[in-house]
């Protein structure tokens, strides 16, 4: 997870590159650059971040990142019954074109979350070709609201893909 299948530009690499020097810790990518169905330049970059100390990591990333705190919301992640907590916070950078969403997480749910996000790495053919006729309604020729994306690329993923596996996301407040 601390590489990537698809290439970063050498703009984007050498971002994440000292975010995670200036942050003193590694950061694992996972969803789509991990997969087929990354669209360079429009799919976001996600990334986990895992802290003994959340709140310090979070004013670090306020900092380097030119953030208000608000931007930060918490939620909880429910895998198979095991309740996890976190924090997100989407960044755009328009002039260096990169889009990238931050999940912040105890170092307690490492194991938890890297299972979870890795077992989606490698996708059946028929998940990758609805992942990609979306994107091309969302990002292409733009006739999906991103509501309606969101929710059918959660529903592909969580329910058509892994329908053993059972994962809630909840967004607790808009700190």
């Amino acid at each position: 997870m601390e590489t990537t299948k698809n290439d970063f530009s050498p703009n984007t690499k050498k971002f994440f590159h000292n975010l995670s020097e200036y942050l003193d810790t590694k950061l694992l990518y996972f969803g789509s650059i991990q997969r087929s169905d990354y669209i360079p330049g429009k799919s976001d970059i996600d990334v986990d971040i895992f802290t003994d100390n959340e709140y310090s990591l979070i004013s670090k990333l306020q900092h380097y990142l030119h953030l208000n705190k608000k931007s930060f919301k918490k939620f909880v992640y429910i895998i198979d019954n095991n309740t996890t907590y976190g924090y997100k916070v989407k960044y755009i950078n328009k002039n260096e074109n990169i889009k990238a969403e931050f999940s912040i997480y105890n170092e307690k749910f490492r194991d938890i979350i890297v299972k979870d996000h890795t077992r989606k790495f490698v996708l059946p053919l028929y998940i990758t070709i609805l992942l990609c006729i979306i994107k091309t309604f969302y990002y292409t020729v733009p006739i999906l609201s991103r509501s309606f994306y969101i929710d059918a690329k959660r529903f592909i993923l969580n329910t058509l893909f892994s329908p053993d596996t059972n994962t809630t996301f909840i967004v607790l407040d808009e700190k």
